[in-house]
């Protein structure tokens, strides 16, 4: 199997720089380096490992990737499978924030307006029926197996918030 080395980008000075593995070099795995620009010295961005930087000279395409990592995408993935889809330019990068967004607001939905089920059946078909949903907040069902609607609800609330922030980001370097 083979080991890929995370890739790191500084965005001003247009470079980046595969890093060895932390437990290649350090004994303790706890212990954590920050990735640092030879050149500059800052703090640079872990871009994943399936990350192909643009030539030095593309200044718009650095200032795009700049605009993906601060709202939180990258090129993480095993190494095989790919990263998964990434935007092209602000345009498709607002389309699939709204996306989202609106995926993010039907779910909400759903959990505000979730009649209370009394019967352990009427439980359980609520379950079946609505299995996609349920399964987005699996890592909110408590010991009994259930999920609490107003967990659900502040989750998908706290989605909602992060989703409009990463936006406010994206729309204020469009302008």
């Amino acid at each position: 199997m083979t080991t890929y080395k995370p890739h790191y980008a500084c965005f001003d000075c247009r470079k980046t720089f595969k890093r060895r593995l932390l437990n290649d070099v350090v004994q303790d795995e706890k212990e954590s380096l920050a990735a640092t620009c030879p050149d500059c010295g800052q703090l640079m961005a872990d871009m994943g490992l399936d990350f192909k930087s643009p030539p030095k000279k593309e200044i718009n395409a650095w200032q795009h990737l700049r605009k993906l990592y601060s709202v939180g995408i990258a090129f993480h993935s095993c190494g095989c499978s790919g990263p998964g889809y990434i935007p092209r330019d602000s345009a498709e990068l607002r389309d699939v924030l709204l996306e989202r967004k609106e995926e993010y607001i039907k779910n909400l939905h759903f959990w505000l307006n979730k009649p209370i089920l009394e019967t352990k059946v009427a439980l359980e078909k609520d379950r079946n029926n609505n299995l996609s949903t349920y399964s987005k907040v699996y890592h909110l069902q408590g010991k009994k197996g259930g999920v609490i609607a107003q967990e659900a609800v502040d989750h998908w609330t706290d989605l909602i918030q992060d989703i409009e922030h990463k936006l406010s980001k994206v729309l204020a370097k469009q302008s």
